[in-house]
């Protein structure tokens, strides 16, 4: 899954893990559906998800927001960059980091293009950073918050006081780092006079649905009930009302959704229920226990760093899986 041979797609050696598992008798079939569905309220998370991004992908609500910041920036390639960091720290909070990075991004791009900017990379890399820096604010700023927590996800009213200040620090810092970093590239005076397109009736549509999901989640999160239906049901919700007012089609909307991340992770929730059986995540666990006893902020500092180097090292989904699993 990490190498990718023959360039095929993450969720096929996922799935064929997994699959594998079960053929050779390592994993029962029970298990193995058990394990499935265990990720039943990411998948509906994810689904509602996408389906908002892509919404508003093609009702051009991305491309109408860089444009804005674009011409907001009178420019200025320092206001710009701050407009565009701004942009994707609200679309990372409320519409999760993958809109930022997968659809807020090529919208910038085309944006700093027209704005005739000497160094794009400032701009792209705030897009990049922000989607992980902004990922925490939130339990629905990230698909992989629902993974580590599971069915212990902290209420909302538990969540803020524990997120918000680091959340907020490491928005702030990576804003001043990319500013130290970029400083000289942010210098060359940018093109302000660009075409702002018109936001369609559909594209506002989608912003009011991306603006009531949020809502919707948020008492969803305060009342401690599961995201994922409450997601998908909104994400449906604004789907049909986007499309009695746009000219494009449901087939269009669904063509354009990465469907493959749904085996992915059914592949690799598979995968922790099979590492689970072999007790390697109840070795994790007791070697977790012992830290804890001789130091608790030990413990946190390796869990910590174990932790972000699995999901460098092999993607943030099933490090989180099986980091949620040790700690619970």
């Amino acid at each position: 899954m990490i190498l990718r041979p023959f360039a095929w797609p993450e969720y096929v050696w996922a799935v064929a893990g997994a699959a594998l598992l079960v053929l050779l008798g390592l994993l029962p079939v029970a298990a193995a559906l058990a394990g499935v569905a265990r990720g039943t309220d990411v998948y509906l998370f994810l689904i509602g998800m996408m389906l908002l991004a892509e919404l508003a992908r093609q009702e051009g609500l991305f491309d109408w927001l860089a444009a804005r910041a674009a011409r907001l920036a009178k420019g200025s390639a320092t206001r710009l960059f701050t407009l565009v960091f701004g942009v994707g720290t609200l679309v990372t909070v409320f519409l999760s980091n993958d809109a930022t990075a997968v659809v807020l991004t090529p919208a910038v791009a085309a944006v700093v293009r027209a704005a005739q900017a000497k160094h794009p990379l400032p701009y792209l890399l705030a897009c990049a950073f922000i989607a992980n820096a902004a990922s925490f604010v939130l339990p629905i700023s990230n698909p992989a918050n629902l993974v580590i927590y599971g069915s212990q996800m902290p209420p909302l009213l538990d969540w803020l006081p524990r997120y918000a200040l680091p959340s907020l620090a490491a928005i702030l810092a990576t804003y001043g780092m990319l500013r130290l970093t970029q400083r000289a590239a942010l210098r060359a005076p940018v093109v302000s006079d660009i075409a702002v397109p018109a936001l369609s009736a559909g594209g506002r549509m989608a912003a009011l649905g991306i603006a009531g999901t949020a809502c919707v989640l948020l008492l969803a999160s305060a009342w401690d009930w599961p995201l994922g239906l409450p997601t998908f049901v909104a994400g449906l919700a604004a789907t049909g009302l986007v499309l009695l007012r746009s000219d494009c089609g449901p087939l269009a909307v669904a063509r354009g959704i990465a469907w493959g991340v749904l085996p992915l992770v059914a592949g690799l929730f598979v995968l922790v229920e099979a590492l689970e059986r072999t007790g390697v995540t109840a070795a994790l666990a007791r070697l977790l226990a012992e830290l804890v006893q001789h130091s608790v902020p030990l413990a946190g500092w390796v869990a910590a760093l174990v932790t972000g180097f699995g999901s460098n090292l092999v993607n943030n989904l099933p490090a989180g899986l099986v980091a949620g699993r040790v700690v619970e």
